[in-house]
């Protein structure tokens, strides 16, 4: 056996606005250059990832991708300065979780 987490963050009404989805969608954006590459490459449809970082951006209170219009090489999207710096954060507090949940299995269950 194994433990196994999820790590959500939820807004003030009980509502989830972040968690893996959001943070694998961000990553996937700062890769590829591109919200809509990013959402096909996790086989979403880019309406749903649109939807998903609106969510995101209205609880958060700041935008997490700055787009850029069409134009010879073609438009796309970036992380802002703000989206990075939360990234590391929600990163790095889902890891912690991970590390304190199976010191707690292993204490419990591994005696």
């Amino acid at each position: 056996m194994r433990p196994v987490i999820r790590v959500y963050l939820y807004d003030e009404n009980g509502e989830r606005v972040f968690g893996e989805g959001p943070c694998r969608l961000l990553h996937g954006v700062e890769e590829l250059g591109s919200l809509k590459k990013a959402a096909e490459g996790m086989g979403m449809a880019y309406t749903k990832a649109l939807a998903m970082l609106h969510r995101a951006e209205q609880a958060l209170g700041f935008s997490l991708t700055e787009k850029t219009i069409g134009g010879k090489g073609g438009g796309g999207s970036r992380l802002t300065p703000q989206a990075k710096e939360f990234l590391e954060k929600y990163e790095t507090y889902r890891d912690t979780c991970y590390a304190a949940d199976a010191a707690i299995y292993h204490k419990i269950f591994q005696k």
